[in-house]
């Protein structure tokens, strides 16, 4: 096991908020968040977990990325469309490339009410 603090540098801005500080951004970096869904809500919140410094990020989509996306699906660009990538793919290569210091995994399912707990 390592003792060596990690470097939090990248985000001083939001450990200097009292109610995050060093001990905060520890925990946010031993997180661990499942995202489900792709569209405009899921991208967004995705991409805020992977600045934030959130550890672990797993994402889950079914669809692949269109060009109807691109106004509101913010991780998305043309090359997407163009290469016909599975959105949880395509989010997962922009997220490791906006943080490489998380984990990030990228699952292509259906996720619903009759496969959600398995």
């Amino acid at each position: 096991m390592s003792t060596t603090k990690p470097d939090f540098s990248r985000y001083t801005r939001q450990t200097l908020f009292a109610g995050i500080g060093e001990a905060g951004q520890e925990k946010l970096a031993a997180a661990r968040v499942v995202v489900i869904g792709c569209g405009a809500d899921g991208t967004n919140i995705a991409n805020h977990l992977a600045r934030a410094g959130v550890g672990h990020l797993t994402i889950v989509d079914r669809d692949f990325v269109e060009l109807n996306n691109l106004q509101r699906q913010l991780l998305f660009d043309e090359q997407d469309v163009a290469q016909n990538l599975p959105k949880a793919v395509a989010a997962e290569r922009k997220l490791r490339a906006i943080n490489s210091d998380i984990e990030v995994q990228g699952i292509v399912a259906d996720v619903n009410a009759e496969n959600i707990e398995s």
